[in-house]
């Protein structure tokens, strides 16, 4: 099956450069018409200039493909709502949006402004939030829509120094898993990307043999896969390197133990039982830990 984007209209953030502009470039080249969107500023977030997102455009041009550039920032709702006006004003609708925009401002926890915690945040979390919301309506009413979202393995594990970038890549997941069964009924599909990539925001950071391994290339495939037709939903997909992974958030089966005044103490002797990992799953919904729960409490008291 040959995966392609004909007839398809997609944004793409942060397109100006890194993964972002291969994400845009590859849509193109299956015959996706692309909305590229980019700020042009630095790593940090500060500055911009639409050059970087016209670049891109001139490039899928000249390929033969379609393309607009757009120079909004993903933290202004109303310069969003426009950028997505843009696309439906020039192709009728918009089928793909790929939250790839973001910055760093990395830090340890103790050093970090908050300032600088706030503006990771509001780039990542609330840039998504924006361009997702700006195109829910009109998915809806097509009854069709792909929509991804950029997380990071700091988000899903940890990483020293990002406490800001974490914290908004997590929350992204969270964004998904509700998103996705709210736009199942009208075949939106909404899935996570956490990509392993050498582009600006890791020069510097990582030993330049592995930047060489980390291709942005090499994320493209997964991005795609998320994107198409025939996409899964609720999905976290990892990529990197030319290797693919699947993230999930799980839920040992848990131990009942009781609600007196030494249920602390049980608990704590217990905790290695209640952390087993044998037997976990990935809950469907949030009310599968609720379900769990009152369950183990009805056999308990079945019992007694």
């Amino acid at each position: 099956m040959t995966i392609d984007f004909m007839g398809r209209v997609a944004i793409v953030t942060g397109a100006g450069g890194g993964l972002g502009r291969q994400h845009a470039l590859a849509l193109a080249a299956r015959g996706a018409k692309v909305l590229v969107n980019d700020l042009g500023g630095a790593c940090d977030g500060s500055g911009g200039s639409a050059s970087a997102a016209q670049a891109v455009v001139a490039q899928i041009r000249a390929a033969g493909g379609e393309a607009l550039a757009n120079s909004a920032s993903v933290t202004n709702f109303a310069a969003v709502q426009a950028m997505v006006q843009q696309a439906v004003d020039a192709w009728g609708r918009v089928d793909i949006l790929v939250n790839n925009a973001g910055i760093l401002r990395d830090k340890t926890f103790a050093k970090m402004d908050l300032a600088d915690f706030e503006l990771v945040v509001d780039v990542h979390l609330m840039g998504a939030v924006h361009c997702t919301k700006a195109v829910w309506a009109i998915m809806n009413a097509q009854k069709y829509g792909r929509i991804v979202m950029t997380t990071s393995s700091t988000g899903l594990y940890g990483n020293f120094g990002q406490s800001n970038y974490g914290a908004a890549k997590m929350a992204l997941v969270g964004l998904m898993q509700t998103l996705a069964l709210e736009g199942a009924k009208n075949d939106i599909r909404v899935n996570c990307l956490a990509p392993t990539a050498a582009t600006r925001m890791t020069e510097g950071l990582l030993p330049q043999a592995v930047l060489d391994a980390l291709k942005p290339e090499a994320v493209v495939p997964a991005m795609l896969v998320l994107a198409s037709q025939a996409a899964p939903t609720r999905t976290i997909l990892c990529a990197g390197a030319g290797s693919f992974e699947a993230a999930h958030i799980t839920m040992t089966e848990g131990v009942w133990i009781g609600t007196d005044a030494m249920t602390p103490e049980r608990l704590a002797e217990r905790l290695l039982e209640v952390t087993d990992r044998a037997g976990d799953c990935v809950p469907q919904s949030g009310s599968a830990q609720g379900s769990n729960e009152v369950a183990k409490a009805m056999a308990a008291v079945a019992l007694a």
